[in-house]
Parts: structure tokens; sequence; C-alpha cells
């Protein structure tokens, strides 16, 4: 065998043992009469000691030669260390080395194997089998690998049942685009990889397993970001015979399984928050309520005076920021540019002090006196000490502009502990959503979600205000999960494809399969889709994704490493049938 103990294994108790061990070298110090190698392995570290008194001299010459990142096997016996290190469980013994074989050299690599590395995101990319020898990259995939299995565990125990379906699909227009795949045995037609299972989990239920999971991969050709990947892992649930209390049930119920048994940590309150109050409270859909700075509308209270920008706004909106009148001039007009900058889009923004004393002390002092800005105080919260910062504006742009500047805000003051987790249902989305370019309704979340049964009657008069029987589940400012229960009857289900602008014709063409299946006795259902690497991501305590994901594309959706997407020769193209008008 390669190894008898791994890297991280060995203790005092070890002592005396002939032992073997392989793995890579990470550093190597020689003072000329003694040489000593750390070897790392998946489990952590453990010194090596080449010394000439104890060693034979061509093993000590032979392990001069050893550079980084060396794959090498040695046999020696445990000794105590003379000088101990503390930060490694490792650190109270080390080998001395009888026998020691070079399993594979390495060239030196383009960046430290540190934790702290020098390498920059696209050159670890690119080395990205290289990358994840890092303890943080390496601890992320174990990370999430805890958490896969915990779901399974929990689901299985639960009743439900995982099931695979199909990756090559039939373009439907669900939301995103597509990625499509051609078929060579079916001449000028594709197939495309699935959004999500949507279509195949409601089959599924119209097939009697009531209660279906599966972590599947899914594709949507969009524009990417920190926290999206072209190819991205859902937790795919659904369920037959429920009502939307019971979908929220059954995954409070995981997320709090998950909370304790990944992160030690307890939850009780699961509060629930409706769409509308949300955009009115924080101005987002996935609010961060681990703290305050909750929006105050000021428009009654800061309107009909002589000030044109707030007079001409739809909506002047403040929030209050905790201690911050002590903010200098300086530090203020920083936060005036930060709001203009154009991935926030604010022409301005308004301020106020609100002095220790009772006073206030305003950017628009020429047209509010004291009484007016203790109203404002009043309508945001704001206590002597802190700041109000107002924007105004179209009342949808602002509050995004308002919402952005509470998030930084509270990040510079350190309210967004990652250890602290704060669940939130947010509840009663928009049905459908108006489309300035296409100048149509689309559906907000899917053609599949069930309206509300009492907004019905407003799908012919006021689409825009029908509710939908749609839910996320966001933790700690994040949508970790979201679902609906789903429209289960062809009569429904062909209403609501007319009003997304869908004729007969095209309706059955794109989901007649699905309508057929409702006509078979199909149940009641509804589910749930985590986005794993999300909720990986913060319950391993990051924003971003990338690292709990083992070869992930960049801003560019391009992988590095393997060079992907590339081009295809001429023969294949052929043998498709396609030809590429560039």
């Amino acid at each position: 065998m390669y190894r008898t103990h791994s890297n991280g294994e060995l203790r005092l108790a070890n002592v005396g043992q002939e032992v073997t061990l392989a793995g890579w070298v990470q550093k190597s110090r020689d003072k000329g009469f003694m040489i000593w190698v750390d070897l790392r392995d998946r489990y952590g570290i453990t010194q090596l000691i080449f010394d000439e008194e104890r060693t034979p001299k061509e093993m000590v010459e032979k392990a001069k030669t050893l550079g980084r990142e060396f794959v090498i096997q040695v046999t020696g016996e445990v000794i105590e260390r003379v000088s101990k290190n503390a930060n490694i469980p490792t650190g109270e013994v080390e080998i001395l080395v009888k026998k020691l074989d070079i399993l594979n050299a390495s060239l030196t690599p383009p960046f430290t194997i540190e934790d702290d590395t020098d390498g920059g995101d696209e050159l670890r990319m690119k080395y990205r089998y290289l990358d994840i020898r890092r303890n943080p990259v390496k601890e992320s995939l174990i990370f999430r690998h805890k958490v896969a299995i915990e779901v399974r565990k929990y689901l299985s125990d639960k009743g439900f049942i995982e099931v695979e379906t199909p990756v090559l699909i039939k373009s439907t227009p669900e939301g995103a685009r597509d990625f499509v795949v051609p078929s060579r045995m079916n001449e000028g037609q594709f197939y495309a990889l699935p959004q999500s299972p949507q279509t195949f989990k409601q089959l599924l239920m119209v097939g009697g397993l009531d209660k279906y999971f599966q972590i599947v991969k899914c594709f949507r050709d969009e524009d990417l970001r920190a926290d999206r990947q072209p190819e991205f892992t859902q937790i795919d649930c659904e369920m037959a015979f429920v009502e939307q209390e019971d979908i929220l049930n059954a995954f409070e119920g995981l997320t709090r399984h998950l909370l304790s048994e990944v992160n030690g940590v307890e939850i009780s309150e699961f509060p629930r928050m409706t769409y509308a109050e949300a955009m009115k409270r924080y101005g987002n859909d996935k609010p961060d309520i681990r703290f305050g700075m909750e929006f105050g509308e000021l428009n009654t209270v800061a309107q009909h005076k002589e000030f044109g920008v707030f007079n001409n706004a739809e909506l002047v909106v403040g929030i209050a920021v905790p201690g911050g009148a002590s903010y200098t001039r300086k530090e203020i007009d920083k936060l005036v540019e930060w709001v203009k900058r154009p991935q926030v889009g604010a022409l301005g923004m308004v301020y106020v002090k609100c002095n220790e004393d009772g006073t206030f002390k305003s950017s628009v002092d020429k047209f509010y006196d004291q009484e007016d800005l203790a109203k404002w105080a009043e309508a945001t919260g704001a206590k002597p000490g802190d700041l109000i910062c107002v924007l105004s504006g179209v009342a949808d742009k602002v509050r995004a502009q308002l919402s952005a500047l509470r998030m930084e805000l509270a990040t510079r003051l350190g309210l967004r502990d990652p250890k602290v987790f704060a669940p939130l249902w947010v509840v009663d989305f928009p049905l459908l959503e108006w489309d300035e370019e296409t100048e149509r309704y689309h559906a907000m979340h899917h053609p599949f979600t069930s309206p509300k049964p009492e907004d019905m009657h407003l799908l012919d008069t006021d689409p825009g205000k029908v509710r939908a029987n749609a839910y996320d589940l966001v933790l700690n400012g994040n949508e970790i999960g979201g679902g609906s229960i789903r429209i289960h009857d062809k009569a429904t289900q062909a209403l609501m494809l007319s009003h997304l602008g869908f004729t007969p014709e095209q309706a059955k063409e794109q989901f007649g399969f699905l309508m057929n299946a409702f006509e078979y006795g199909a149940p009641p259902h509804g589910g749930l889709a985590f986005g794993l690497d999300r909720l990986v991501a913060i319950l391993g305590g990051q924003e971003t994704i990338r690292d709990f994901i083992a070869f992930p594309k960049n801003n560019s959706g391009r992988d590095v490493m393997i060079d992907a997407p590339s081009n295809i020769d001429d023969e294949q193209l052929k043998e498709l049938n396609l030809k590429l008008d560039l």
C-alpha cells in the first residue's frame, strides 16, 4: 500500500511506530546537516526529517532535490518533535525517514499552494486542479458534500424519492435562454438542456410519486455574476396533495435541519412577509433582516414645499443609518458618489444629520425647517446620532437604489455577520410582470404557477394585480429557494398560456404533453427548488458560489482550464447538418 496513515493522523501515541506516508511536498527547509519537509495530503500536514547522523547520505541528497508539489512516498519512524508546532494537529511528532520514493516530480506551480495564495482568480481557474489542493477550496468542496448528504438523509427520511429526469429535453420558453444541442439522428432538430426539471417533476406527480426530489444540474444561457453560473445545481422537490402551508412547513424543516447539523445553529422562527411588504420596507424581494434600516416613505412630509426634486418625484424614501451623524462631509460626499455610480444609478442623495442634542442639520436646510426634519426622523425611525439618507425618483428604480445603499452601508457597518442566520419566507408574488421591451406580460416565476383563486377574476381586467401561489425562501438577503403551487388542470393552464401570448396552437406545440397529462387525473401539487450552490455558500459564510463548485466558469461563461466552449471541426458540423454563418 502507498500509505498506512494519512498526513493528518499521527500523534504522540504513535511514537515508535514505523509508518508509510504519501502526499505532496508543501515546502522543504535545508539546514545543511538536516532537512525538514512538510508532507501534505487532503487530511493535513506531517513533518518529515532527514538527519545526516541517522539517515543514509544518499537519501539526504535525494531529499535535497525535492521541489514544491513533488509527489513522494516515505517510510520511517514516528518520533517526538523537539520544536513542537501547536498550529497543526500533528505538530508534536515528525517522521525520521528511512526510505524515500519520488512518485512524480512537479514543475514549479504558477501560484503558491497556500491558504493565502498569490494567484489571481483567472490564473487559479486555469490551474483549478492545483487550486483544489488549497485548504479554502478543498474545505468548501468537502462542506458542499456534507450539505448534500444531509439533504439526501433528511428528505429520504421524510419519504421523498430521488428520481433522475432527462438532460436532453425540448426547448420551451420558460424565462432564460436555453442551451441547445443539435441532434445528428434527427436532421435540423435540437434538444435543449433543462433550465429546471419543472415539467418532468409535475409529470411525476401525475404518475403518483407524491414526494420527489433530485439534486440535479440545470442550465441557463444568461449573463453571469458572482452568484450565477451557466450550469448550476438545484435541490429540486415536488409534493402532491399539498397546499402552500404544507410546502412551507416541509422545507422549513429541511432548512432547520441543515442549519442545525451543518452549522450547529438552532432557528425557531421563519417569519413571513408578502412581496408587496418586502418591496415597501426593504426595496427588494429578498431582504436581509439581520439588521434594521427599514425604508421610511416621506412623500407626505417632504413634498409640497419648494424643493422641486422631491415635488416631481413619484417616491421620496429614506433610511436611518445607525451612528451616521458622526460621518464627515467628505465621507457623506463619498456616499453620494457611490449612489451615483452607473451600477446604482441615482442622480444624487439628500442627507440629514440627527444631532445628539435633538437638532437636525441637512443638505436641504434652505427648504425644510427643524419641525419638517423631525417628521423625517419619525418616518425613518432615526434616533439622535443617526444619519438619514434620502433618495427620490421613479418608485421602482428608487427602491432598488436605496436597497443597494442599505446593503452597502450594512456591510461597512459590520451588520452582515455570516455566522448569524435570518431566514424569511416572501409570499404572494405577482403572477405576471410587464416587459417594456416586448410590451406584454411574462410569468414572474414560470407559466405553470397557480394564480390565487381569489384573484382569478382580475386576469382579464387587471392582470398585473393577480397574485401567485408562489413563495421564496430567503436567507441573509439571498434567495436560496423558490417555488409555487402548480396549475393542475388543462383549462386553467390553457388560460394562463393565453394571457402569456400563446395561441392555442402554440400552447399545444410547446406544452401539449403536459396539458394532455392533466386530463388523466392530475393531483393538486406544488414544490420548491433550492439553489444548492448558493445555499452551500451562505451556510459556509460566503456570498459567492465559485469556490463551492469544483470546476467553475468565469464571468464570460468560459472554462479557462479546458478552454471551453471551443470550435468543432468541419466534419462534425457536416455530420450534424450545421453550417456556421458568423
